[in-house]
């Protein structure tokens, strides 16, 4: 079994209805070492940013199909910041057009993966960010 690597939180904000891609993640994350809690369909901001902090997660990964991305990605950063969490950083799954990724690097996102992605690069990504981050408060 994998060395555990750090906590990240997987949701779906939103009524998007498909989570198969964010089960895949997930479990890909599961079976790198990493402990993964997802919080499943329908999370609004405020329900997502409160298991992040409850759960004292070193990431949260969020899958959006819907197209609201530009108005989920900014409201859950500003409640992660009301919580005092602000310095979490997030990655994005979905459905999301490149002209609006360096909107959404202004609200913490690391990373965006489109359809085609590969769970490899998802990893490394993410296995990346959570070590710079442990090295960041060694």
């Amino acid at each position: 079994m994998s060395e555990h690597k750090g906590r990240i939180l997987i949701g779906k904000p939103g009524l998007d209805g498909h989570d198969r891609g964010a089960k895949v993640v997930a479990r890909a994350l599961r079976d790198a070492g990493f402990e993964v809690i997802y919080t499943g369909l329908h999370q609004t901001p405020a329900m997502i940013a409160s298991a992040a902090v409850q759960e004292d997660v070193d990431c949260v990964g969020l899958s959006i199909l819907s197209g609201a991305h530009n108005a989920l990605v900014p409201a859950i950063a500003s409640e992660l910041k009301e919580r005092g969490a602000g310095d979490i950083p997030l990655f994005l799954g979905g459905i999301i057009p490149k002209g609006d990724v360096e909107a959404l690097k202004e609200h913490g996102v690391f990373a965006v993966f489109t359809p085609g992605a590969s769970l490899d690069s998802i990893v490394a990504a993410v296995s990346e960010i959570v070590e710079s981050r442990e090295g960041a408060s060694s």
